[in-house]
């Protein structure tokens, strides 16, 4: 019997070229060179600071379904973007925690609420520090609404940064996707029945996104995936009710959320914002699920 070559296994620029390769085929030439031109942005402004996000992030924000939402939970809300959109969504009465596990983003998130948002807002959201996979352990069923902005590959920031792209393997997404569980599992036993997840990434991969997801519905039976005519009625409901002024970064057309959400590609559980077919916005995957009765 032949004994097998130890094959090295590719790390670095090649390793990731011929990973998302694979996933993109022919599509990856352009979403990589859309991934390495200039961000686009939303001006949020309630009359204080203004505060800058991509436009596919605050869409999939405004997805979450926040109506009948008391309590709501950012899992992962530094440096604060999402937290300010629920913020200008949610009723005046319901409470908001942005959590945030590292101390120094934690720091950014609280000075971000506190110059962006009115008093009459910030008053109502709470900031925490603490690892959101653990929170489970000392509470179930405890939140109406919850997004989770897990932390992922984040391959736009790789590409940005040749020390990030040499020391690049594709363990890091196994690695990740694992990170990514741990807080989802989590967000779903810490959710009330009938309440919304809205779980998003910046992530290209299938396992970080729609993979999640799958692992979600084969561990818990009380899932239910909201479909698109939902999320878009939920989307057209919050932004009537959204309290900021909205500017767009780009006069050639209109960024809007309701366009983002036209451009955005349909995957099987979820939605996926692509630079390519975006005009620069994103990646940003979004999925809204609710937890059956």
């Amino acid at each position: 019997m032949k004994q097998k070559k130890n094959t090295p296994r590719l790390t670095g620029e090649q390793a990731f070229e011929l990973y998302y390769g694979e996933l993109y085929a022919d599509r990856w030439p352009l979403l990589k060179a859309a991934l390495g031109e200039d961000n686009v942005y939303a001006r949020l402004s309630w009359g204080k600071e203004s505060y800058f996000l991509d436009p596919a992030s605050l869409t999939a924000a405004l997805c979450l379904d926040v109506t009948k939402a008391s309590s709501l939970l950012d899992m992962c809300a530094a440096p604060g973007g999402k937290s300010l959109v629920i913020s200008g969504i949610k009723s005046p009465s319901a409470s908001l925690n942005s959590n945030e596990r590292s101390p120094a983003r934690k720091a950014r998130l609280d000075k971000v609420i506190e110059t962006v948002l009115p008093e009459e807002i910030s008053s109502t959201v709470i900031t925490s520090l603490g690892d959101a996979a653990l929170w489970c352990k000392r509470q179930e069923e405890a939140f109406d609404a919850i997004l989770l902005d897990a932390p992922c590959s984040s391959e736009r920031h790789v590409l940005a940064d040749p020390k990030y792209l040499k020391d690049w393997t594709p363990s890091r997404v196994k690695t990740l996707s694992m990170e990514q569980w741990a807080l989802m599992s989590s967000a779903w036993r810490l959710l009330k029945k009938g309440g919304f997840l809205l779980y998003a990434t910046c992530a290209l991969s299938h396992d970080e996104n729609d993979g999640r997801v799958e692992k979600l519905l084969k561990k818990f039976d009380d899932v239910n995936i909201c479909s698109p005519d939902y999320v878009k009625e939920v989307l057209k409901g919050n932004l009537n009710n959204f309290t900021a002024d909205v500017s767009w970064d780009s006069q050639e057309f209109s960024l809007d959320p309701l366009t983002m959400f036209s451009l955005a590609l349909k995957t099987e559980y979820g939605f996926h914002i692509l630079p390519d077919a975006a005009k620069g916005a994103g990646p940003l995957y979004f999925t809204l699920l609710q937890k059956k009765y």
